[in-house]
């Protein structure tokens, strides 16, 4: 029976950025970034409050364990001098305990106005006018209870129903992609370059009746702009990095003259230079919201 080692830590939002960026380079299970939700209920209508983050990831028990541990203390212990990072813990897990470990903290949550996070293993009494999002997320990043994901539902809430085409860029588990077609968006493409996401984000879209609206695909913003293909709203919830390269890359071109892209993922001392590469990227801000750590950018196209 395989045997896997849980990596886990808590640190505040920069913390956490650079202890994934860490643990990224000794796993290829992906890394699991979320907020502990107390209780079994559902959170009110307000977003989570700001509070720690755990980083968790996973890495099989064999006989270069002993090393790849000594080698993720090592390298997190040289980012902590430059920022408070605490010691990592380990734990050891069978492969059935590894496959639920992070399902005990993941439990229905309410974001924005009308939109409900259910765990598919779970049963939540929800309201009339609730929206609910049946999720699995697997190893795909993306449960709701992330503060960048939380803004992005809440902008999904204002653009959704009123556009024909998204985009949403790293879609991980496929919450904003499934939450936009069942907000009203008739056509989605939800890319992701992680095959684990996509089938998470595939199986998701499928669970909650979607999967007609909802395209799941491996591939980036080359393959988009190669193929030509324009949308009235773009989401990317990622990291600054990789938005500032896809500003560099004409990331404007996918969009329609007028139409909104939403970038979350970023640091509040990270967003200047984003904002100034999206600017000239064509996409002018309209407004930015901030949780914690964390900031969401609205943007717009420039043109008719």
């Amino acid at each position: 029976m395989t045997e896997w080692i849980e990596i886990s830590l808590t640190a505040d939002g920069e913390g956490a950025e650079a202890a994934s960026d860490v643990l990224r380079r000794y796993t290829d299970q992906g890394i699991v970034i979320e907020r502990s939700v107390p209780g079994g209920e559902a959170w009110p209508s307000e977003i989570t409050p700001n509070g720690p983050l755990v980083i968790k990831t996973y890495i099989p028990a064999d006989e270069y364990a002993p090393a790849v541990q000594r080698q993720i203390e090592e390298a997190l212990y040289y980012v902590s001098r430059l920022y408070p990072i605490p010691a990592p813990s380990f734990r050891a897990l069978r492969e059935e305990d590894w496959a639920e470990a992070w399902k005990k903290d993941f439990h229905p949550i309410r974001v924005g106005k009308h939109l409900v996070i259910r765990p598919s293993w779970t049963d939540f009494e929800v309201d009339a006018e609730d929206i609910v999002i049946e999720l699995d997320p697997g190893m795909a990043f993306g449960t709701g209870t992330h503060p960048t994901t939380q803004l992005c539902l809440q902008a999904c809430e204002w653009f959704a129903h009123s556009c024909n085409a998204m985009v949403d860029l790293g879609t991980g588990s496929g919450i904003l992609a499934i939450a936009a077609a069942k907000l009203g968006c008739s056509q989605i493409v939800a890319c992701d370059i992680d095959e684990d996401a996509v089938e998470a984000a595939r199986q998701n879209a499928v669970s909650n009746g979607v999967e007609h609206q909802v395209i799941v695909q491996r591939g980036s913003l080359d393959g988009l702009i190669t193929s030509d293909q324009h949308f009235d709203l773009g989401m990317a919830n990622i990291t600054a990095n990789i938005i500032l390269d896809m500003a560099h890359h004409d990331i404007q071109h996918i969009l329609y003259p007028s139409g909104h892209f939403i970038f979350s993922g970023i640091l509040q001392e990270q967003a200047d230079e984003v904002i100034s590469a999206l600017a000239a990227a064509e996409l002018t801000l309209l407004d930015q919201l901030q949780m914690g750590e964390w900031i969401m950018l609205v943007t717009q196209r420039q043109g008719k």
